[in-house]
């Protein structure tokens, strides 16, 4: 009696063990996907407590967490035939467990490949300025080129991102150059309108000003009401150029200082003509008239 409830007592000790041995746990972030006698079953294993068959079934779990994944910096051409080097990430989950353990060998390296030919075929596509400027589309045209092959392999892209875009130093100072003359022609533009305002304000002001001339006379002395009140120590006052010109042709002799016009200088040697004056005459007492004995000619009485 005592061997054969030692034996009973080591058989229920083995199946326990058995029994222990077969229990797998899968976590909720976990599927499991079992394989029997090398045959992977249909069914995949859920969350929770799961039995297997002691020595038969092999059970593979797989994170069904969406996983990011950073693309290492690919060197490209642009299409504009730029030199640039670009660096990508990438957001991936697996939808179908049973493909990602089966269909490929490990997927997140098959992934990583897929999202570098990728990134460097794109940059070959692209211009330098959509890789700065156009991102969002650039990303989209990413997705869709890796979204095709992962899916085959039960992995679902969820975004790809472009982090950087390194360029050349020599194409730094060009576009630095750039920038900089864009912003000085935008200064000068604004510039010469604020001018050409200006303008247009001080000519409706002088064409006003104009009919009244006491208001320019009292804008003058606004002016040097502004100007004193600086507390300076010189004031500036107007000249009037009609002044300045009155004064220029006294010095050439053109008008004398009291304005009646000099008498033109004649060439030396010729002699001023005597001026010549109209005989006068004088009436009679008869109503007729006779010569002035001054003015009278020879042989006259």
């Amino acid at each position: 009696m005592e061997v054969v409830a030692l034996v009973v007592v080591v058989i229920v000790l083995v199946a326990l063990a058995a029994l222990l041995s077969s229990a797998r746990v899968v976590r909720q972030i976990e599927r499991g996907v079992v394989f029997r006698l090398g045959r992977a079953q249909e069914q995949v294993r859920t969350p929770g407590l799961t039995m297997l068959v002691p020595v038969v079934d092999r059970m593979t779990k797989v994170n069904v967490q969406v996983v990011t994944l950073p693309v290492p910096a690919q060197d490209g051409i642009t299409r504009d035939n730029v030199t640039v080097k670009v660096d990508a990430v990438v957001y991936f989950r697996v939808i179908d467990p049973w493909r990602a353990a089966v269909i490929v060998q490990d997927y997140r390296f098959a992934i990583s490949q897929v999202a570098q030919t990728s990134l460097r075929s794109i940059i070959g596509k692209s211009e330098m300025d959509d890789l700065l400027s156009n991102r969002e589309k650039l990303n989209e045209g990413l997705e869709l080129m890796m979204d095709s092959p992962a899916a085959g392999w039960g992995v679902e892209i969820d975004r790809v991102e472009i982090k950087d875009v390194a360029l050349p130093e020599s194409m730094k100072r060009s576009m630095s150059r750039q920038a900089e003359a864009e912003r000085e022609r935008r200064s000068r533009i604004i510039t010469a309108d604020g001018e050409l305002q200006a303008s247009e304000k001080l000519a409706a002001a002088a064409q006003k000003m104009s009919g009244t001339p006491a208001a320019l006379q009292l804008r003058l002395l606004q002016t040097m009401v502004e100007v004193a009140a600086e507390k300076n120590s010189t004031l500036v006052l107007p000249f009037p150029v009609e002044m300045l010109r009155f004064f220029e042709a006294a010095a050439r002799g053109d008008v004398s200082l009291t304005g009646a016009a000099a008498e033109p200088e004649l060439p030396a040697g010729e002699a001023t003509a005597e001026p010549r004056s109209e005989p006068v005459l004088h009436t009679n007492g008869h109503g007729s008239a006779a010569p002035s004995p001054e003015r009278s000619g020879p042989g006259t009485s």
